[in-house]
């Protein structure tokens, strides 16, 4: 797979393309500067053709049983593991993480295709019964039509097969925009589909630097039935006001402000090793569903706090390639400067720096944008650095007194996507999980969700779900039929 040593094409239609005014856009590593390689910079009318030959495709493949369908993405999970490691290079080339945490992106990313391979055949109707006779009442679900895909770049793999594994489950075909910091993956993919024997036109992939262009084209083409994006709440909603002007289905995964609650009878070591994993060890703490916000109960902090501190200063910070590396470069400098802002800003606002706090630019670290691994105390809701989606490798810490004081804290966010906390007793466990207004909590376990549940938030956090049976469902129409006898 050597899609980053070559100049790249997009896939439409069948065929590998460039961009029909002969534009280009460079993919960045952001370890070393390098250019990894070059994509098409699609315009309007690439996005246009692109989504006219999904329209096409859709008549065929809608109408395939889902059996079918299933045994094609069968055979693109099969061809995802054998490449595993390739693709993984592709993922650390263009995003920095380390290698190994690419490795298990990819592996997850490709149970997405194994899960939807087999509920593809499970989109059930119902049979149901009429209030009269000679009548028969029925409720299928069927595809919804051309769906317009929009990822980010943090997880290039994952945002991707999330999204279109369960669309090409139910029948639907995608036309896909991925992040223009990280194409190469997604291109990748769609060799990938090639081979599996997905028809022409399933599955598109359109690349570019001119996302608002590219979206609004799928927002104005009236082919596109569903707008699939993951990324920033601002941008969520600009797509959703767009949509409503033909009524477009939408289902949206934006940001997060996830709060990390340790009580007093956690188990701290765990807690520990579960707030380093979850703020950390997810692309330098670039995810939607890192701890964005630790709080630690009063009793406790003075054994939490300096345990926690400990682990952070063993994290090794280097480019993904190099052996034991943990934590990666951040994916541009804008984000770099909007981190290292927010930590100032809390500073001068009375935070104390416990570790990191800085950029990061000796040896090897030099040509990246690195930035230190860093724990704020001394934190308040009022610092942006808590109230804003942090983005980056930095942890603040509060303390709490009690159980109802956290979550009012926790709840007053107004984004709800993850929540995690530590307690070793059963009933606070339950209270807790059903108190906090988010989507997705994790009680003792820093992952929160897999292929079998669904992926999803509250409030300004998104709607809609995805993975688990309801991420099928989102793919999916609901038709009556009334027969009369």
């Amino acid at each position: 797979m050597s899609l980053a040593l070559e100049r790249a094409r997009m896939y439409v239609g069948g065929n590998w393309i460039g961009a029909g005014g002969g534009e280009t856009v460079s993919v960045m590593n952001p370890a070393t500067g390098e250019t990894v390689g070059d994509v098409p910079d699609a315009s309007r009318d690439d996005v246009w053709k692109a989504i006219d030959a999904a329209a096409k495709a859709f008549l065929t493949w809608a109408a395939l049983p889902g059996l079918e369908r299933g045994k094609i993405l069968r055979r693109i999970f099969e061809l995802m593991t054998e490449r595993r490691d390739d693709l993984a290079r592709l993922v650390t080339q263009e995003n920095g993480k380390p290698f190994e945490e690419a490795k298990r992106e990819v592996g997850f990313a490709t149970g997405y295709f194994s899960w939807f391979a087999e509920e593809a055949r499970r989109v059930y109707g119902e049979i149901v019964p009429p209030p009269v006779t000679g009548k028969r009442l029925w409720v299928l679900r069927q595809p919804i039509g051309v769906v317009g895909a929009i990822t980010p770049w943090n997880f290039p793999a994952t945002m991707v097969t999330r999204k279109i594994a369960p669309a090409l489950a139910a029948g639907c075909t995608v036309v896909l925009k991925p992040a223009s910091a990280t194409p190469l993956t997604a291109l990748a993919l769609g060799r990938i589909c090639e081979e599996a024997g997905l028809p022409a036109g399933v599955f598109n992939v359109v690349t570019g630097k001119r996302a608002s262009v590219i979206g609004q084209a799928m927002l104005d083409h009236p082919a596109v039935r569903k707008i699939a994006f993951t990324g920033s709440t601002e941008i969520g909603k600009r797509l959703m006001a767009g949509a409503s002007q033909q009524l477009k289905r939408v289902s949206f995964e934006l940001g997060g402000n996830a709060p990390f609650i340790v009580f007093e009878d956690a188990d701290l070591t765990a807690a520990a090793d579960g707030a380093v994993g979850i703020k950390f060890l997810r692309v330098a703490g670039q995810s939607c569903i890192c701890a964005n916000r630790i709080y630690v109960q009063e009793s406790v902090a003075d054994r939490f706090v300096p345990m926690f501190i400990e682990k952070v200063k063993a994290l090794k910070v280097a480019p993904g390639f190099e052996p034991g590396a943990q934590i990666g470069p951040l994916i541009n400098t804008e984000i770099l400067e909007k981190v290292d802002g927010l930590v100032q800003g809390a500073v001068r606002n009375g935070a104390y720096v416990s570790v990191g706090g800085k950029r990061l630019t000796d040896g090897a670290l030099a040509k990246g944008l690195f930035y230190a691994p860093t724990v704020l105390t001394k934190t308040t809701e009022e610092m942006d650095v808590v109230k804003e989606e942090i983005f980056g490798p930095v942890a603040p810490v509060m303390t709490f007194n009690d159980e109802t004081e956290v979550i009012q804290r926790a709840n007053a966010a107004t984004l709800g996507l993850a929540a995690y906390f530590y307690t070793q007793d059963v009933r606070r466990a339950i209270r807790v999980a059903e108190a906090l207004e988010y989507g997705m909590v994790g009680v003792n376990d820093p992952t929160g969700y897999t292929h079998e549940i669904p992926f999803g938030g509250f409030k300004e956090s998104g709607m809609g779900r995805e993975g688990g049976h309801q991420g099928i469902e989102e793919y999916t129409e609901v038709k009556s039929i009334s027969i009369g006898m």
